[in-house]
C-alpha cells in the first residue's frame, strides 16, 4: 500500500521531477512561526517538510542548526506543543511532514505512543538519527503497521554490509548524507557522492534525497539523474534565525524565505 510520501516521489518521477524538502527547527523562533513556515512552504510548491525536533545533544547537526535546537530549547519549547501546533494545521492538504527526533525523545513518551500521537498531529513519516541497531526492525514494523514510513540515513562512510542492514528497515526514501561529516552549507558536493548513489539505486528500489550541504541550485543540478530528491536544512535555518535582526516584521521574513524555498523548488 503506498504511504504519502512513496506516492510523492512516484509521482514526481513520473513528472522527471526531483523532490524538494526544506528543513525547520520546531520551535524556532516560536511554534507558531513554525507552523506559519509550514504552511509558507506549502504554497511555495515543496513536496515534503522535515521537522526537527529540538535536542540538547545532535548527533551530526552542524553549528547553525544546533543553534537553533538551543534557542529553542531555551524559548521552552515541549514536544506537546509542536504536536498540538501541527495538529492544528490541514495536514492532509499539506506537504507529508517527516519528523527528525533523536530516539531518547521517542524512547522516554515510548515508541508506541509517541509514533501514535505524531500520526494523530499530522506527520508521514520518521528520521530518528540515533536509532539502535536492534531497535531498527522493531520500531520499523510499528511505524509501517500505520501507514507511515522510517526513513533510514546512509553516510559515505556507511560500509556496504551495514548499508544493507539499514536499507532492510528503510521506508519511504533513503536520506543520503553527501559528505563524511555535519550538517552546514558547503560551496560544493563530492565527486565520490555520484558513485555512492548509483551504489544504492543498484541495492534499493527506494527513492534517494540528498542533504548536508545543499544550499544553492546549482548543488541540484549536481545531483540530477543521481537522486531523486534533495534536502535543505542549515541555509534555511540560517534565514530564520535572522528574523528578528534584520527583517521589519513576520510577514517580510515569510516572504524572503518563501521566496528562497521556491528558487529551490523550480531548481529541481
Amino acid at each position: 500500500m503506498p504511504t504519502r510520501i512513496s506516492s510523492v516521489f512516484t509521482d514526481l518521477k513520473a513528472k522527471e521531477k526531483m523532490a524538494f524538502m526544506p528543513f525547520l527547527t520546531a520551535g524556532d523562533p516560536d511554534v507558531a512561526t513554525t507552523c506559519k513556515l509550514i504552511e509558507e512552504f506549502a504554497t511555495r510548491g515543496v513536496d515534503l517538510i522535515e521537522v526537527g525536533f529540538p535536542y540538547s545533544d545532535p548527533i551530526a547537526d552542524g553549528p547553525v542548526i544546533q543553534a537553533s535546537y538551543t534557542r529553542a530549547l531555551n524559548s521552552g519549547f515541549k514536544v506537546e506543543q509542536l504536536l498540538d501546533g501541527i495538529s492544528g494545521l490541514d495536514t492532509d492538504n499539506l506537504p507529508p511532514l517527516v519528523a527528525m527526533v533523536s530516539f531518547a525523545i521517542v524512547f522516554r513518551s515510548g515508541v508506541t505512543e509517541f509514533i501514535d500521537a505524531a500520526k494523530a498531529a499530522g506527520f508521514s513519516g520518521f528520521i530518528i538519527p540515533d536509532l539502535p541497531a536492534d531497535e531498527a526492525e522493531d520500531v520499523a514494523k510499528i511505524v509501517n503497521e500505520r501507514g507511515l514510513d522510517l526513513v533510514q540515513l546512509i553516510a559515505p562512510t556507511t560500509p556496504q554490509e551495514r548499508a544493507k542492514r539499514i536499507l532492510a528497515n528503510a521506508s519511504g526514501f533513503v536520506y543520503c548524507i553527501s559528505i563524511a561529516g555535519t550538517t552546514g552549507v558547503r560551496d560544493s558536493l563530492p565527486e565520490e557522492l555520484r558513485g555512492q548513489l548509483d551504489w544504492l539505486h543498484a541495492n534499493t528500489d527506494l527513492p534517494l534525497a540528498v542533504g548536508f550541504g545543499i544550499s544553492k541550485a546549482e548543488h541540484v543540478d549536481t545531483l540530477r539523474g543521481y537522486a531523486d530528491g534533495v534536502i535543505v536544512g542549515s541555509a534555511i535555518v540560517r534565514h530564520v534565525e535572522k528574523f528578528s535582526e534584520e527583517y521589519a516584521n513576520t510577514d517580510e521574513c515569510m516572504a524572503t524565505l518563501g521566496d528562497y524555498v521556491a528558487s529551490m523548488v523550480e531548481a529541481t
